[in-house]
């Protein structure tokens, strides 16, 4: 991904300046940065990780005393089907406009 001469140097930017720089790409680029980064995101972290188990067992531990509000599948499969169907209208748009 080739980012305009116009571009200053990144290594002193806070995530305000960056996401100005970056906005001026065209969507094709913007939804490429946007993989790159989430890809990014799911490399293993052993502190996270320790951090989501914990998190995991407190949760295990409500549900099992009661103490934690359950949610229907058919409601959750609702939920995704409803988020899943209109991140698709925006990868249409986005991809119309390159």
């Amino acid at each position: 991904m080739a980012l305009p001469t116009t571009f200053k140097d990144t290594t002193m930017l806070n995530s305000q300046e960056l996401y100005q720089q970056v906005s001026q790409l065209p969507s094709l680029e913007k939804l490429r940065l946007a993989e790159l980064l989430l890809a990014d995101l799911e490399m293993p972290n052993p502190e996270i990780d320790a951090i989501w188990r914990e998190e995991a067992q407190k949760r295990w531990q409500a549900y099992k005393a009661g103490e934690l509000k359950t949610l229907s599948y058919e409601s959750v499969m609702q939920k995704y089907k409803y988020h899943r169907s209109h991140a698709g209208e925006i990868v249409k748009v986005l991809s119309k406009s390159v």
